[in-house]
């Protein structure tokens, strides 16, 4: 049953004993509390999850205040519910009463699955809204930049990757058995067989050699023999667990039943890695939709062009802020797509809350064509600040020397400040949810919690 509203913060008798210092909420709260304290953000959620039976959910208000705290402050979910269970002005701010239990870390999490990215996109959508209305959010100016949310998964190699598949069959196996499942004994734990294998690449990738590469690849070879055999035992386990218990309707069989379906699932994945594996090993080292994780297989390696870190693995992200430093629109991809064909989706995203086109549009050269100047004239913005790549004509250069190319040039280099700001402050860098929709919301908790605590220093 879906419930919108907390403990209403009324007086009581604590009230009384406790020092007025804690009972008042900290200054940033307190604006932040102020803009939240709006039906419009209960819309969302009574647009789709209106429910009247089962046990009452979290109070909404509670739950976005929650997020709003757990990204502001960039803490775990487990932490955060240490802090407000430990915190009286954060329990007032969430508007959990005294008396109450603060939400397991367990809940919360099921909460934002459940709520999904969707709804958190329209909360931020009505927190612009809302900014509109109050006159503090203007629109004139658009900077875009694009960056990478990464995945928690380790550095992805093929013998990792092999020795990852090998080890969540055998452990999903061993639960099978655990749960009464009839096994063949032909079966063979080979994890340890694996490991000896890893531990021998980095041995011989220490010694630096010219022969290190052959014989990684030789190790290599190894485990993909391992793992091809122990797929094509898990799939055989898993066709025969499921034939055993497809009539059969109690509690055990159903739960064999559950660990059959995700016993094969983990050896289609792994199967995948043993082919992509034989192609790099053949020479092919461009594979489309190569998994990089098999806790995240939707995570993609992007490569942005950083000295740092030449590949990450996760999902790019656009960003777009306009001259008031609150980020306006945002959009989570698979893959990498191109800058230069992001465009026309962030002029639309603008357009949707302002209803015009900005006077000014900045961004890096990553997002210069042709196509795109016209599609900006078109659109009605008056300068547009996108410097070409490469040899640039007389012409050209003559125009981005102008003074107000230049800049907005300098402007739209905060971008990239506020970026960095997402990610160290608001926990943007490392999604700690799996698959597109865990970094979907990652990314709208983030974009929530800066807004609302920019809009905080603006009253």
């Amino acid at each position: 049953m879906l419930r919108l509203r907390g403990h209403q913060n009324q007086a009581t008798l604590w009230d009384l004993v406790v020092p007025v210092d804690i009972l008042e909420l900290p200054e940033e709260l307190a604006k932040v509390d102020q803009w939240l304290d709006d039906d419009r953000f209960f819309e969302p959620y009574l647009e789709k999850f209106n429910q009247r039976l089962g046990r009452p959910s979290v109070p909404v208000e509670t739950f976005y205040r929650l997020i709003y705290l757990r990204h502001r402050h960039k803490l775990s979910y487990e932490a955060l519910v240490r802090e407000v269970r430990d915190s009286y002005t954060w329990r007032k701010f969430c508007r959990i009463g005294p008396h109450q239990r603060v939400p397991d870390s367990s809940t919360l999490v099921k909460l934002v699955k459940k709520y999904g990215p969707d709804v958190l996109d329209q909360l931020n959508e009505e927190l612009l809204k809302k900014a509109r209305e109050k006159k503090v959010l203007r629109g004139k100016k658009l900077r875009m930049d694009t960056t990478v949310v990464e995945s928690d998964i380790h550095y992805p190699t093929d013998a990792g990757l092999l020795a990852d598949g090998i080890r969540m069959i055998t452990r999903v196996v061993h639960h099978l058995k655990e749960a009464g499942a009839k096994v063949p004994p032909r079966f063979r734990d080979q994890t340890h067989a694996v490991k000896k294998q890893i531990l021998a690449i980095g041995k011989i990738l220490r010694r630096r050699t010219g022969e290190a590469q052959a014989e990684v690849a030789k190790a290599t070879e190894e485990i993909l023999g391992i793992a091809r055999r122990v797929v094509t035992g898990a799939k055989a386990i898993a066709h025969q667990v499921t034939e055993s218990v497809n009539d059969a309707e109690n509690a055990v069989a159903k739960n064999i039943g559950r660990l059959a379906e995700r016993l094969r699932h983990v050896a289609d994945l792994t199967g995948k890695i043993v082919e992509q594996t034989k192609q790099v090993l053949s020479g092919n080292r461009r594979i489309p939709d190569r998994i990089v994780s098999l806790a995240d297989p939707e995570a993609r390696p992007i490569k942005k062009g950083k000295l740092k870190s030449p590949t990450e693995f996760g999902f790019k992200v656009l960003i777009q802020e306009t001259e008031d430093r609150l980020v306006t629109g945002y959009e989570v991809y698979k893959g990498n797509p191109v800058d230069n064909s992001l465009v026309e989706s962030t002029i639309t995203r603008h357009k949707k809350i302002f209803r015009r086109a900005p006077n000014q549009v900045a961004a890096d050269r990553g997002f210069a064509a042709a196509k795109n100047d016209e599609f900006l004239a078109e659109q009605g913005v008056k300068q547009v600040a996108i410097p070409r790549p490469g040899k640039i004509s007389k012409l050209r250069k003559t125009y981005q020397e102008q003074r107000w190319f230049r800049g907005l040039q300098r402007w739209r280099a905060g971008g990239e400040g506020t970026i960095s700001l997402l990610k160290r402050k608001y926990g943007m860098r490392r999604t700690p949810l799996r698959g597109f929709d865990g970094a979907r919301c990652t990314v709208a908790g983030a974009v929530w919690a800066h807004n609302l605590t920019r809009l905080a220093t603006m009253d």
